[in-house]
């Protein structure tokens, strides 16, 4: 099938899926009013098969030492497969299923599937990453630019995390994890229970960004946008908190963004 843009409906909300860039979300609309940042880089992007930063861009897998590129030097970022195209495997009106195979760089072969499913007040982003050939690490993240401004005042962050990754000059997690500090943030947050974040535009919108995963990064050092990205474990995490993709059992994580008016 294409990878033409998709655009799903429910009650007032709408959905722009790009398969063929990244299989990001381009938009998110609430009786017409855009929630995510736009341009070709924004939206909403898949973090797969890691998530942020490799340190050097290494990772170990077993006795192998394997270098990605260093698209964010002196390390790797995001993952793959947002700079690939993927396919439309199925799409209803309040529906779409896109799937990517990994390629070169990423050493092993293997599937991602992203279904997005929107409902009138939320929408569920739910990935996977399988194997029918060799295990190996991964991480499932997302990264969504939320605009700042709605036309209002300024969008409001509230989380409680039960600890703050300490961050070293080279913006990667040092292994110490600290008491949550004010922001601005480019940090990682752990939250045991799952990730629970609330976006609040006064007098407009309140919107919660939820996920059984435990791992969080919030990013609002930009003028334009705020991110808050729940992922299956930290910055460079194929070296300190791998998880292991094996032909019996994939990857799999979701997250849920709930909204209402105010």
């Amino acid at each position: 099938m294409s990878n033409e843009p998709i655009t799903l409906t429910a009650g007032d909300a709408e959905v722009t899926v790009l398969p063929g860039n990244g299989g990001r979300i381009g938009g998110l609309r609430v009786g017409g009013t855009e929630l995510l940042r736009q341009g070709e880089r924004f939206g909403c992007f898949p973090m797969v098969p890691w998530c942020g930063r490799i340190r050097d861009g290494r990772f170990r897998d077993g006795a192998t030492v394997h270098q990605m590129p260093l698209n964010s030097p002196p390390h790797a970022i995001h993952g793959t497969a947002r700079d690939g195209a993927w396919r439309i495997a199925r799409t209803t009106t309040d529906e779409a299923v896109i799937t990517y195979d990994l390629v070169e760089p990423w050493p092993h072969p293997g599937r991602i599937t992203q279904q997005v499913a929107l409902t009138p007040d939320a929408v569920t982003l739910t990935m996977s990453v399988e194997t029918y050939d060799s295990s190996f690490p991964a991480q499932i993240g997302w990264h969504p630019w939320f605009n700042r401004n709605l036309g209002g005042e300024d969008v409001q962050l509230a989380f409680s995390a039960a600890w703050q990754e300490e961050r070293g000059d080279d913006h990667l997690p040092t292994g110490n994890r600290l008491d949550p500090k004010p922001g601005p943030w480019d940090d990682c947050f752990g939250m045991p229970g799952g990730v629970d974040v609330t976006l609040t535009w006064p007098g407009q919108l309140e919107l919660s960004v939820a996920s059984r995963e435990e791992w969080v990064v919030v990013y609002d050092e930009q003028a334009e946008a705020v991110c808050v990205e729940p992922q299956t474990g930290p910055p460079n995490g194929l070296n300190t908190a791998p998880r292991l993709v094996t032909p019996l059992e994939p990857l799999e994580a979701s997250t849920t963004w709930s909204w209402r008016r105010l």
